[in-house]
């Protein structure tokens, strides 16, 4: 494609179709009237040969084609308006800002205490706000309202107007009481079947079946949940002194082995990774200070994952 023969400003509208999903908002947005906005996705349609925005209801939803396009698009104008932009300079030692996220228990327990050492080391006014993040969903619209700078966990929700970033890989382990554990590096699967189960669950009830009750099936066994607890954090006391056993992320198991009598050991089948995942809005990379923090929680990432 010849890219003189292109106009850039209907890239611009491309990426405010995308996010306000309704031509009106999105001429608004980026100061076009109407028509004009209307006129411009006519020629993006031309330009990638798909309509690219569907109406649905009130708004506009976008074809497979666009979300394809989401992300190269937005990096492409990102590049862009950082070389155009003025130098803004920010230096985080003596920078003043209040940042919000919403993470996950996981993410207090193991990302958030290495994240707030480096901050009162390297940015100590700028002062970090987290909230709990239940509902993935929920979470996610309150960072595309801007009233979240970042969502941090794993199983996180996918959206074409945000961004997100690998920060690590978890896998899962079991938790024992220490002497009932006796050194032992593995359970055995009749172990793992016949020995109650503590449960974790901050929805309530006693969880949805898991990978783990799926794989307990194929052998025709199942576990007995006999303790449902709300918090992360009550689980290995629970488990210390007991016969309970308790499945969980192995950076959080091995924190706990610190402040509970228990000891991490092995679950009797293999059970897949998940990722831990740093999402944020495609505008957060034109704010300084959002830039370096950004940064900062990767860095922060990186030493976990040693």
């Amino acid at each position: 494609m010849n890219l003189s023969a292109v106009d850039l400003n209907l890239l611009v509208a491309f990426e405010a179709l995308l996010e306000e999903r309704h031509v009106t908002r999105a001429a608004e947005r980026i100061g076009l009237a109407q028509p004009s906005m209307s006129s411009a996705l006519r020629r993006l349609r031309a330009l990638f040969g798909d309509e690219l925005f569907l109406r649905a209801g009130a708004g506009m939803q976008p074809t497979q084609k666009a979300l394809a396009l989401a992300a190269p698009i937005g990096e492409a104008l990102r590049q862009i308006r950082g070389a155009l932009a003025p130098d803004q300079s920010f230096d985080p030692s003596t920078a003043r800002r209040r940042i919000t996220i919403a993470t996950t228990d996981y993410g207090d327990l193991v990302l958030v205490p290495e994240l707030t050492r480096l901050l009162r080391t390297e940015a100590p006014n700028i002062d970090l706000a987290v909230r709990p993040l239940t509902d993935a969903t929920a979470a996610l619209a309150k960072l595309e309202r801007a009233e979240l700078d970042t969502l941090i966990g794993g199983h996180l929700p996918d959206s074409p107007r945000c961004v997100r970033h690998r920060l690590f890989e978890e896998r899962f382990v079991c938790i024992r009481d220490a002497t009932r554990a006796n050194g032992s590096e593995r359970l055995s699967l009749e172990d793992y079947a016949t020995l109650p189960h503590a449960l974790f669950s901050a929805a309530g009830g006693d969880g949805l079946p898991s990978v783990i009750d799926a794989l307990l099936a194929r052998h025709a066994l199942k576990r007995r949940v006999a303790v449902t607890l709300a918090h992360v954090v009550a689980v290995p006391f629970a488990v210390a002194s007991t016969d309970l056993v308790a499945t969980m992320a192995e950076r959080i198991a091995r924190r706990f082995t610190e402040v509970a009598d228990v000891a991490v050991v092995t679950p009797p089948f293999d059970l897949p990774d998940f990722a831990i995942d740093l999402i944020h809005t495609r505008r957060a990379a034109e704010d300084p200070a959002l830039r370096w923090f950004l940064g900062a929680v990767s860095r922060s990432a990186g030493r976990l994952r040693h």
